[in-house]
């Protein structure tokens, strides 16, 4: 499982040095840029992401806030989860990082130890951005496309063979869409629970528990008020 790319030939170590190619012909300051990007950029991008459908969902405060709020804390869980399941993979395959095995690649981090497939960040990326998909459609897609970029940098990086990227993303994806129902099921009614409560509803709704009385009581007084001026 090793030597998945240990021919020159092979299209995977191809299109390494196709895209990694791109990094040599740059300017140094683009491949910084790159290599931060890749490296934390893209991820705090979809953090950002998660954040702000957050706040734009409990905002409106819809009849569904607490099913997508619970999406949304699912987005990060699965990420997480991928991770672990990724590590007895990495550990099974053993797959050299590219520039042990290649010569002439423009490795932009330094230091990169351990094994190459899957990629962490791959997988990172893409279960975040499919949770985030299931909470909100516009949303999720910006984190697709980001994701996907992101698995691009990898390889630009000099890091990751294009199929460590692909794995990451089939891995992330995965998690993130076969756990999503179990995820839903226990995360949902602790949402909703926090939603009715007095002091964490704000994480939900915007004014919590308390602005949807208020929506009601000032109906109701003018219902009462109605009658009052009928019966006059």
């Amino acid at each position: 499982m090793a030597g998945l790319a240990d021919s020159g030939s092979n299209p995977d170590v191809d299109l390494l040095y196709d895209i990694n190619g791109l990094a040599k012909d740059a300017p140094a300051w683009f491949d910084r840029v790159m290599e931060y990007v890749g490296e934390y950029g893209l991820l705090l991008a979809i953090v950002l992401l998660v954040v702000w459908c957050w706040w734009s969902v409990r905002r409106r405060g819809d009849e569904d806030a607490a099913s997508t709020v619970a999406a949304l804390v699912w987005a990060p869980l699965a990420a997480g989860m991928a991770v672990l399941v990724n590590v007895p993979i990495r550990g099974f395959v053993e797959r050299p990082r590219p520039f042990l095995d290649h010569q002439g690649l423009e490795v932009l981090v330094q230091g990169k130890t351990d094994y190459s497939f899957v990629s962490d960040h791959a997988t990172i990326v893409m279960a975040m951005a499919v949770g985030l998909f299931v909470a909100h459609r516009r949303f999720g897609l910006v984190a697709l496309v980001l994701a996907l970029f992101g698995g691009f940098i990898r390889v630009y990086m000099g890091v990751h063979y294009p199929t460590d990227v692909v794995g990451g993303f089939a891995l992330g994806t995965a998690v993130a869409l076969l756990l999503s129902p179990l995820a839903m099921a226990l995360l949902t009614p602790l949402v909703k629970a926090v939603e009715r409560s007095p002091r964490l509803g704000w994480f939900v709704r915007a004014g919590g528990p308390a602005e949807r009385d208020d929506a009601v009581i000032p109906e109701a007084r003018s219902e009462r008020t109605s009658e009052r001026d009928l019966a006059a």
